[in-house]
């Protein structure tokens, strides 16, 4: 990579870990590797370089000669699966992935893709547009798509390393991050224990809902989405992801929808994400009912995905997720969106 290359890094100051970036040697590989990457694709990096550090990633947007911008993005060990992720859903649903740059962009042992620029964020086409209830209703639908498009990949993708949570399992899950969970107070804990039996025929009756368990990207937020055209979206970031049920990544857009709009634009959103599931075998009211289901059951994908991504540390505290997970797990106590 050009040594001549301004570079800004933002950096955020986050108790629950550092990123490799200020390591030297990890750098140099890092940015040895998206040099080579970039130049198979016949590009040289040029102008300034922005790097952003977080716990969870580094993300580099790389300007280059006479073209769009490009991106590196390393992923720590316990989301690393989301390069072969990425690189795999952009041959098996490239109208709705993020295609890299080409073979030697993708490195899925270190967790290491380079990629090309997605456009506009969807956060950022709404805050400039008018307020429309309606405007989730299409990445919905699409995100429903791509999900039963992908069905039968199931075991392919978790073959990429993608955590399996199957719904007839959850209650398996629950009960490992209750138990391995600092965060949560005796009162919060007995409440979470006492709603074990009511949570395993919850997850029995949507195991039995007719709809099988796919990827589930479980942090669908307005940020997590390019659209790059009208009617068009790009999902990325699918460093959260699970292989568990479909319906409950409902669960974070629906909240974004309801902070936006108000609580009255759910229904009409779960409709049009649930239409495309409509040749499943099951009825409206029956799909609504695991909706309903999912949209609570979700919370245990985000508190997993919190207490994998930041495990607990021997003196727990600063280093830890716990906090975020507890937080989800309690949503489990209360009623769903729907």
């Amino acid at each position: 990579m050009g040594e001549d290359v301004r570079e800004t890094v933002d950096r955020r100051d986050d108790p629950r870990g550092v990123t490799p970036w200020d390591r030297a040697p990890w750098r140099a590989a890092a940015l040895a590797w998206a040099g080579s990457a970039l130049a198979a694709h016949g590009l040289r990096e040029t102008g300034e370089r922005r790097v952003r550090l977080r716990p969870w990633s580094v993300l580099t947007r790389i300007s280059v000669e006479d073209g769009e911008p490009v991106w590196f993005k390393a992923n720590p060990p316990a989301s690393a699966f989301e390069a072969g992720l990425t690189e795999a859903l952009s041959r098996w649903a490239p109208a709705h992935g993020l295609r890299p740059l080409a073979a030697v962009a993708v490195d899925p042992a270190r967790g290491w893709s380079l990629l090309p620029d997605g456009g506009p964020l969807f956060r950022d086409v709404l805050d400039a547009g008018p307020a429309d209830p309606r405007a989730w209703e299409v990445p919905l639908a699409r995100y429903a798509e791509l999900q039963r498009d992908l069905t039968p990949r199931t075991a392919e993708i978790e073959a990429l390393g993608v955590p399996a949570a199957r719904t007839a399992g959850l209650p398996e899950v629950f009960d490992r991050l209750v138990a391995a969970n600092t965060a949560l107070d005796g009162d919060g804990r007995r409440a979470l224990r006492a709603l074990r039996p009511r949570l395993a025929d919850w997850c029995a009756e949507l195991a039995d809902a007719g709809v099988a368990d796919c990827l589930d990207h479980a942090d669908l937020h307005e940020g997590q989405l390019f659209a790059p055209a009208p009617d068009r979206f790009t999902f990325f970031d699918w460093g959260d992801a699970s292989v568990t049920h479909p319906f409950c990544g409902l669960l974070v857009p629906l909240r974004a929808a309801r902070a936006r709009y108000g609580p009255a634009v759910l229904p009409r959103l779960r409709d049009a994400y649930l239409e495309p599931w409509g040749g499943a075998g099951a009825d409206a009211a029956g799909l609504r009912r695991a909706a309903s289901l999912a949209l609570r059951l979700g919370a245990i994908g985000r508190a997993g995905a919190w207490a994998r991504l930041f495990p607990e540390a021997p003196a727990a505290g600063a280093g830890s997720g716990a906090a975020d997970s507890a937080r989800w797990l309690r949503e489990l106590l209360t009623e769903p969106l729907l």
